[in-house]
């Protein structure tokens, strides 16, 4: 949306200008500034080279897990925002490419920049499988079709692969080494996972702007006159299967390598229905909604309602409510603010973080006519 729109008095002078992702000065400053802002926050740590104290320590974890739920979710973005193709089954691909890579490197002594990879061509295959039913239902029905994989494919790493998987106990992964350089760190980690989650967004967002993109968007929009075009549905359909699922084998091999420990506890359907809320709440069919809904729901989850609103409601309920026992009102707090303010959000914002954003990237762009 905003990308079209640019200030009174700047033009395009050439095809490159035209075709940019970022088509003005101000948008190259802020992507490239935003970019350099992340790679100096571990430098702003006390554990840092520079051993300064300016941002918490536990930022950078909290930054790592975010991005790597970005690339899973960005998968999810392709299949459902842009293909307009439901998944309950994202969790269960984020697995296979998680026990995947975590199998290669124990097993085979594979390199972890090796495995990954590798795990997310497999975990694609895997999508594929499960994105066979599309050729026939769609809706409810392939929501249905896809949470089979969310049983199957955990009873699976549970049981008949229990001497790889280790079943329901933990698996512990190696850790990952760059030649000599060990990335147990934190810090270390960072500088891994989070530019590759910036790399694999904008290979998203480029993906939507070739042929294969817009026959995703096509489909979604009308699938029975995008095959009377002549575009090839169930193709595409399963390229949107696979595309989706690599995108959650990578992160399944990053957050393995990550945590140094699997466990099947890790991959469960609340996190896929997460998944689907963090998509819903950045804005579906937005390049930047992932980026939007991760950071939402963390934030929510790990900090606003533990910090900022627990503690005081947790003093006014029980004295609210003399006749609840004051533990069961600590217990419900959490997840009961979790969803009330999930209802309040999607009623006020219903596309999006990621559609308010480019309305308001739109405004300033045409200020002073914003209106």
């Amino acid at each position: 949306m905003s990308a079209n729109i640019r200030p009174a008095g700047i033009l395009d002078t050439s095809y490159d200008q035209d075709i940019a992702l970022n088509r003005t000065r101000g948008d190259r400053w802020m992507s490239n500034g935003l970019f350099v802002l992340l790679l100096i926050i571990p430098l702003l740590t006390v554990e840092g080279p520079l051993g300064l104290n300016i941002i918490p320590q536990t930022w950078i974890g909290l930054i790592v897990r975010i991005a790597i739920f970005i690339i899973a979710v960005q998968g999810l973005n392709i299949l459902i925002g842009y293909t307009g193709q439901i998944s309950l089954g994202h969790a269960a691909f984020m697995a296979v490419g998680a026990y995947s890579s975590a199998v290669m490197a124990r097993e085979l002594g594979m390199p972890f920049w090796l495995a990954i990879p590798i795990s997310a061509l497999f975990t694609g295959v895997v999508g594929l499988l499960f994105g066979l039913p599309s050729l026939r239902v769609k809706g409810f029905y392939l929501a249905m079709a896809t949470l089979a994989a969310q049983f199957i494919i955990p009873w699976l790493l549970r049981y008949p692969l229990e001497p790889l998987t280790n079943g329901s106990r933990p698996l512990e992964v190696p850790t990952p080494m760059l030649g000599p350089i060990s990335l147990a760190h934190e810090s270390a980690i960072y500088y891994l996972i989070v530019p590759l989650s910036v790399v694999l967004m904008l290979a998203a967002r480029n993906i939507i702007r070739t042929r294969v993109g817009r026959a995703f968007i096509s489909i979604r929009d009308n699938d029975l006159a995008a095959e009377l075009l002549g575009i090839n549905v169930f193709a595409y359909k399963l390229q949107a299967f696979f595309i989706s699922a690599l995108y959650a084998g990578i992160a399944g091999g990053l957050l393995a390598f990550h945590d140094n420990s699997l466990s099947l506890d890790k991959f469960t359907l609340p996190l896929s229905i997460e998944f689907l809320a963090m998509l819903v709440i950045g804005g579906a069919g937005f390049p930047l909604g992932p980026l939007f809904g991760v950071a939402f729901v963390t934030l929510l989850r790990q900090y606003i309602i533990p910090v900022v609103l627990l503690p005081s409601l947790g003093v006014i309920l029980p004295q609210l409510l003399p006749f609840i026992d004051p533990t069961s009102i600590s217990a419900a707090l959490s997840p009961l603010l979790f969803g009330l303010l999930l209802v309040i959000f999607l009623i006020l914002a219903p596309r999006g973080l990621a559609y308010r954003w480019e309305i308001f990237k739109i405004a300033w762009k045409i200020r002073p006519y914003s209106h």
